[in-house]
Formats: structure tokens, C-alpha cells, sequence
């Protein structure tokens, strides 16, 4: 009975436990529903209140105040007490830049050196003459007169000579190192004069570019000054009812572009003056004007004429002519080292055992006390072959021709070079020069133009954008004409560096 009972009783308890367990899967399931759908009610009024909490610190947050220009920082002199400018003109500027300028400061106290070295070539041509004072004070021995060293003629020893010598090598009889030294002269003062020449064009460059960018300052004051009376204009139109709004909101934007234009400008003009400046002052000096010549620029020369003046003062030609000629006296200076070479002295003096015209013999002793003279004089000459130095010499020798072969090309080259450049900067300049006038028509048209375009707007009879258009044309024109006559000032300043000054 037991065993037949065991089997119900355990599916019995099997079943109360699956119904236990269904049960319970099914109570939780609610209690979760109920716990997620409290979260999402407690999120959304949370979502809510910090919405509110936000747009309640928007509205009391003060706006964003705008940005603050910022004004141009422009350079002052160091002086606290600032005087009236100092007026300059485009030759004050070269004569201070000459001063000041490291370059051609290098370039002169390179030819003050050749010319110093000249002056030593040509002292070695001459003797040299000194004085030798000496007194050779040897010890005795007790025996003989003249002590212990044999070399002396006596215990005291006095010597009171003048010298007079002469080198002699081979470059001596040629001449040769005077001709090298005035040919090194010759090189370093053409190029002293190309240093200088180059220091005009950089000084006349930065000269008009600061003309340039003065006019071009007040070209931009003169067209905001312009824009902002089209722009008072069209409102005074489109409060009479005779312009749309849409005129007066473009004259505002062309405002903001003029003003833009000037900030511009003025920071152009800044830059050009500290470029002029850091060459022209030993010392940091804001504190100038410039000479405004734009409008009288000097007359181009015929090309004839600069074609003349390129021959004979171009100091390109003239460096590279004295390099060859120098090279030229290097190879017969080591020809001449395979000759002899000779040398003179001459000493005339005292030479003996006492500083007097006369002394007395005392190795004679017949007739005692004979009185000899003291004062005589004695050459010396040498003569210096060079027999053998395992092809130095020659090598030098191979070593200086091919110096003068590489001057000989250079040379060559220099004059086509020259030749082409003279072409080349004479037809820049009078392309320059050809334009002034066009410039100059141009001006004068587009100021009437904008003129008669000011007339017909007041009248209505007008857009807005052809005034802005002779508006932008006239301010064009005038920057236009100011840089070609920098343009022609600068070709022309280049055109010297192959002639000279006309």
C-alpha cells in the first residue's frame, strides 16, 4: 500500500510546487510593471523641471556683450618728448642708409682694406731700414781676451748698426704685386659701388612703398567718407519714398567693407614706415615723413645713352674685368717662383769691444796702443735658387691658371648677362613710364565718372550698384596710378644699377 501510494504522493507535491512556482512568476511580472511605470512618470516630470529650471536661468543670464575692437598698436620713438617729424627725401634717405646700412658697410671696409693693401704692395718695391742696438756681454776665462765664447771677439761686445735690406724674389722684377694689388683695389670698389647700387634700390623700394601705402590710406579715407554719404543719401531717399530699403542696406554693407579697407590700410602704411625705418636710424625712430614726388617722376633716357653709360661705368663688368686681371697677375707671380730670388743687406755701425769711434788695438803689440776705427759698414747678398720641391711649384702654377681660366668665363658671362639686363630693366622702365599718363587719364575719368553717377542718383535716374561700381572704379584708379608711379620709380632705380645716376 505504501509503495503504491508513494508515486501519488510525490506528483503531488510535484504539482503544488509547479503552481507555488507559477504563481510567483506571475507576481513579480506585476511588481516590476509597477516599479517601471513610476521611473518613467518621476523622468518626465524631472525632464520638466529642469526644462523650467533652465529657461528660468536664460531669461535672468544678462546678453552676451559684443566684442570690443581692438585698436591698431603703432610703434613711438623712445623719446618722451616727441618733436615735429623730420622731413626726408629720397636722397636724405640713401645718404642715412649709406650710414647705417651693415651690407655696404662690409662692401667699403672691404675696398679700405685693398687700398691699405695697395699701400703695402707697393712699400715692398722699396727698402726697409732699421736700428740694432745690442750689447753681448760674455763671460771670461781669466786667459785670453775674448772669454769663454769662441763665437765673441771679446769679453764685451757692442753693437750699434743701421740696417738697410731688400727682398728680391722673381715677382719683384715684374712688378707683380703692386699690378695684383691695384687690380684687388679695382674689384673691391666695383663692388662697393653694386653694394650701393643695391642699397638704392632697396631704400627707393621701401621709399614709395611707404608713398604707396600712404595714398592708398587716403584713398580709403576718401572712399569711406564717400560711402557713408551715398549711404545718408539713400536714407534721406527712402524716407521720401524715391529708394528701397534694399539701396540703403547696400551702401551699409558697402560701409562696413570701406571700414574694413582703412583698418587694412592703415596697418599696410604701419608696416611699410618700420621696414623704411629699420634702415634709415642707428636707432629705432618712428618719428618721419617722406617727400611725396610721385607726381614728378625724373624723364627716361634714351636707351642709346644708358647703353653708353652700361660700358663704362657698370661695375658688374668692371669686378668681373679686374677679377681676370688679378688672376692673370696670380699666374705670372708663380712663374716667377721658378726664378731666382735675391737679397741685400746693408749694415753700417760699431761692431766692437767698445762703444766708441775708436778703440784701442790691444792684440798689437807692435807699435802698443795702435788706435783702430770702429765704424764700417758690411753687405750682405743672396742669391736663392729653387732646385727641387717635389712639383709644389708647379702646382701652383696649374692651380693659378685655372683661377684665370674660371675668371676668363666668368668674365664672359658677365658681359652677356649685363647686355641682356640692360634689355631687359630699360624696357621695364619704359613700360613703367608709358603707363603714367594712362594712369593718370584714368584717374581724372573715373573721378568724373563718379561724379555724373552722384548726380543721376540724387536724380533717380540710377541703381545703386553702378554707384557702388564708379564708386570702387575710382578708388581703384587712384591705388593704381600711385603704384604705377612707384612701379616706374623702382624700374628706374634698378635700370642704375647697370648705368649709374642719369
Amino acid at each position: 500500500m505504501r509503495r503504491k501510494n508513494m508515486p501519488a504522493t510525490g506528483m503531488q507535491g510535484a504539482g503544488r510546487g509547479l503552481r507555488g512556482h507559477a504563481s510567483g512568476r506571475f507576481s513579480t511580472t506585476a511588481a516590476m510593471r509597477r516599479i517601471l511605470l513610476r521611473g518613467a512618470i518621476a523622468a518626465v516630470c524631472g525632464l520638466i523641471w529642469i526644462g523650467a529650471a533652465r529657461a528660468q536661468a536664460q531669461a535672468q543670464e544678462p546678453a552676451p556683450a559684443a566684442l570690443a575692437p581692438q585698436t591698431l598698436a603703432m610703434a613711438q620713438p623712445k623719446s618722451t618728448s616727441v618733436g615735429p617729424p623730420e622731413t626726408l627725401s629720397l636722397s636724405d634717405a640713401l645718404a642715412m642708409a649709406r650710414k647705417n646700412s651693415p651690407q655696404f658697410a662690409a662692401a667699403a671696409t672691404t675696398a679700405k682694406l685693398a687700398h691699405e693693401n695697395q699701400v703695402q704692395a707697393s712699400a715692398a718695391m722699396k727698402p726697409s731700414f732699421s736700428y740694432l742696438m745690442q750689447y753681448l756681454n760674455t763671460q771670461g776665462n781669466g786667459i785670453s781676451p775674448v772669454g769663454r765664447f769662441v763665437t765673441n771677439d771679446g769679453v764685451h761686445v757692442y753693437r750699434a748698426w743701421g740696417v738697410m735690406s731688400q727682398n728680391m724674389p722673381g715677382s719683384f722684377f715684374i712688378d707683380a704685386g703692386p699690378r695684383l694689388a691695384a687690380y684687388e683695389k679695382a674689384l673691391a670698389d666695383a663692388e662697393e659701388q653694386v653694394a650701393a647700387r643695391g642699397l638704392r634700390v632697396t631704400v627707393t623700394q621701401d621709399y614709395y612703398a611707404l608713398l604707396v601705402a600712404e595714398r592708398e590710406y587716403a584713398t580709403a579715407q576718401r572712399s569711406l567718407r564717400s560711402s557713408r554719404r551715398f549711404l545718408a543719401i539713400s536714407e534721406a531717399l527712402e524716407k521720401g519714398g524715391e529708394a528701397a530699403h534694399t539701396d540703403v542696406i547696400r551702401f551699409q554693407l558697402d560701409v562696413n567693407q570701406k571700414q574694413q579697407a582703412l583698418a587694412d590700410a592703415q596697418l599696410a602704411m604701419s608696416q611699410a614706415r618700420l621696414n623704411l625705418a629699420v634702415l634709415l636710424f642707428p636707432q629705432f625712430n618712428e618719428n618721419f615723413t617722406v617727400v611725396d614726388d610721385l607726381d614728378t617722376p625724373p624723364p627716361l633716357p634714351g636707351f642709346a645713352q644708358a647703353a653708353a653709360m652700361a660700358k663704362t661705368r657698370n661695375p658688374v663688368l668692371q669686378a668681373a674685368l679686374a677679377a681676370y686681371h688679378a688672376a692673370g697677375e696670380n699666374v705670372a707671380i708663380a712663374k716667377s717662383a721658378f726664378f731666382p730670388s735675391l737679397a741685400i743687406e746693408f749694415d753700417y755701425g760699431i761692431e766692437a769691444n767698445a762703444l766708441a769711434l775708436h778703440s784701442v788695438n790691444t792684440t798689437v803689440t807692435h807699435p802698443p796702443g795702435v788706435v783702430q776705427p770702429n765704424l764700417g759698414y758690411f753687405v750682405t747678398y743672396s742669391l736663392n735658387m729653387p732646385i727641387w720641391d717635389w712639383g709644389t711649384l708647379r702646382s701652383k702654377l696649374h692651380a693659378a691658371k685655372d683661377q684665370k681660366e674660371l675668371a676668363q668665363v666668368n668674365l664672359s658671362f658677365a658681359q652677356r648677362q649685363v647686355l641682356a639686363q640692360l634689355y631687359s630693366f630699360y624696357n621695364e622702365a619704359a613700360v613703367a613710364w608709358n603707363n603714367l599718363g594712362k594712369l593718370r587719364r584714368a584717374t581724372d575719368l573715373a573721378a568724373r565718372n563718379l561724379q555724373l553717377v552722384t548726380m543721376q542718383y540724387q536724380a533717380g535716374e540710377t541703381q545703386v550698384l553702378q554707384v557702388l561700381d564708379a564708386e570702387n572704379s575710382l578708388e581703384q584708379a587712384r591705388n593704381a596710378d600711385a603704384a604705377g608711379a612707384a612701379r616706374y620709380h623702382d624700374a628706374l632705380a634698378v635700370l642704375e644699377t647697370m648705368t649709374g645716376r642719369f
